[in-house]
């Protein structure tokens, strides 16, 4: 039973006339002595075990209808063996109460206990917690200093007020052409990476968290091998970016269970970075699949209905709880998320990229090493094209794309056997050099210097005319220095 329900059972007392209760002070340490008294409670009839979900028969109170327990509190579960382990309640049905157990139910009997703390799983949130790294349950995972002292935050806490938010307008510069020139990120957006299993998508996102321009990076990884893991860890410590990062980190072996608090940990601290302290935040998700996958394991311990292809119907809902957090705010800082989904079988029709596509902002397509200029869409670029970026941008974002369809279509040609124009080996030179140049992902541009180079790109493959751009533009931008060579096919 919460404080404030014994608070109004007293308050109720004394409006009834009822003698012994008129002090406030007794009122107060009456309710702490209660709910002292309710954390010594342990339960010990436990009703059922399936996976990591334990099912406690927990008694209906004398003067309630409902159970002392409130959805999504923690418990702690211990046996007579030694086992101990932190658990969360994930459904209440009458005086049954289901618990998530966050380190297995490996080597748990029906003999044991649950005694639950009166409150959900809290994260701690300090200034100290930049350059540490977390567990999925919220524990420190590497030999810094004690941080039990340290403010603890609920992770299920209310998101801010929209009334709070403003409408996105500014860039983050990662220096990666193809995100900056052609689909820019932009503060307070949420947008994921489409990408398939043994794509260089950690790096990628490794590579952002390193060059955007943000007070602060919180990492979430799930499901990680110990490789990708140390990966981030060492690039972070190698390019001097740790000092400004929070790391919460569920590997491979770790409990399923944790999986699903990684995201919600990672998310309440970066609001509060960004509410209290006014900070620019960049969240760093990876991967939402294996998240969707932890989601359906669980779902089928508790013996819920599954909907398409084995996940829960509320995937929707559980993937935008956790995406809508990002939120650019009008007296404090912002909230930006960028994630990784993997799609089984590079199936973009896959039931996680599919509901992904309905909530975020774009997405980024990562294919054979490169960000797909064609499938790859930032929705918000123009709230930043041409307005805090140079007056050129615009147009040679759209001619370097046309210019680059077309040479998709020439190498099709090509590849057919069929005669090629002049024009089509222009093409096809500029399609080497934009893969070159741009698409691949390890090249590291300033804005202004990629849009110098695309200029210079299309001046060694096109006549001014041929771009179809704006006078006052190519009089400005065009180097003259430039001529185009014709290519021998």
């Amino acid at each position: 039973m919460s404080e404030k329900c014994l608070q109004r059972k007293f308050l109720n007392r004394i409006a009834s006339g009822q003698p012994g209760f008129w002090s406030v002070t007794f009122i107060t340490i009456s309710i702490r002595i209660l709910l002292i008294l309710k954390s010594l409670t342990r339960y010990s009839r436990i009703l059922e075990i399936v996976g990591d979900i334990v099912k406690v028969h927990v008694p209906v109170s004398d003067n309630s209808s409902a159970v002392n327990v409130a959805f999504g509190d923690l418990g702690l579960v211990e046996e007579s063996s030694g086992f101990k382990s932190l658990a969360r309640v994930i459904r209440l049905d009458g005086d049954v109460a289901s618990l998530q157990v966050f380190h297995g139910t490996k080597g748990l009997s029906s003999s044991a206990s649950v005694q639950f703390l009166g409150h959900p799983l809290r994260v701690t949130y300090s200034s100290n917690i930049l350059g540490r790294i977390f567990r999925g349950d919220g524990e420190p995972m590497d030999t810094g200093p004690d941080l039990s002292q340290d403010p603890k935050l609920d992770i299920d806490g209310p998101s801010v007020n929209p009334a709070r938010r403003l409408l996105a307008s500014k860039m983050i510069r990662t220096n990666i052409p193809m995100i900056d020139v052609f689909n820019s990120l932009v503060e307070s957006q949420k947008i994921p990476i489409f990408s398939v299993a043994g794509e260089p998508y950690n790096q990628l996102i490794a590579r952002i968290g390193i060059q955007a321009e943000a007070d602060i990076v919180v990492f979430g990884g799930m499901g990680l091998i110990f490789d990708d893991y140390y990966s981030f860890r060492k690039s972070f410590e190698d390019a001097g970016v740790f000092t400004r990062t929070v790391m919460f980190v569920n590997l491979a072996s770790d409990p399923t269970v944790e999986r699903l608090l990684v995201p919600d940990m990672a998310l309440a601290v970066a609001e509060q970075f960004a509410v209290e302290e006014g900070k620019r935040v960049l969240v760093l998700l990876t991967d939402m699949t294996a998240y969707a996958d932890a989601m359906k394991e669980v779902g089928v311990a508790m013996e819920n209905v599954p909907s398409n292809r084995g996940y829960m119907g509320d995937l929707y809902s559980q993937l935008a709880r956790r995406y809508e957090k990002a939120a650019d705010y009008s007296d404090g800082g912002s909230v930006t998320i960028l994630s990784v989904t993997t799609m089984p079988g590079n199936d973009v029709t896959h039931p996680v990229p599919d509901n992904t596509g309905y909530i975020t902002e774009g997405q980024f397509y990562l294919h054979d090493g490169m960000i797909d200029p064609f499938g790859s869409l930032s929705r918000l670029k123009q709230h930043v094209i041409g307005k805090l970026t140079r007056e050129d941008h615009g147009q040679v974002m759209n001619t370097m794309i046309r210019f680059y369809s077309d040479a998709v279509e020439a190498e099709q040609k090509r590849a057919m056997a069929f005669e090629l124009s002049g024009l089509d080996l222009r093409l096809l030179k500029f399609a080497k050099l934009f893969r070159e140049r741009f698409m691949d992902i390890n090249v590291t541009l300033s804005l202004e210097t990629a849009l110098d180079l695309c200029w210079r790109t299309m001046a060694e493959c096109f006549e001014p005319q041929e771009l179809l751009m704006k006078e006052q533009l190519l009089e400005k931008y065009f180097p003259e220095d430039v001529k185009v060579r014709e290519e021998v096919a």
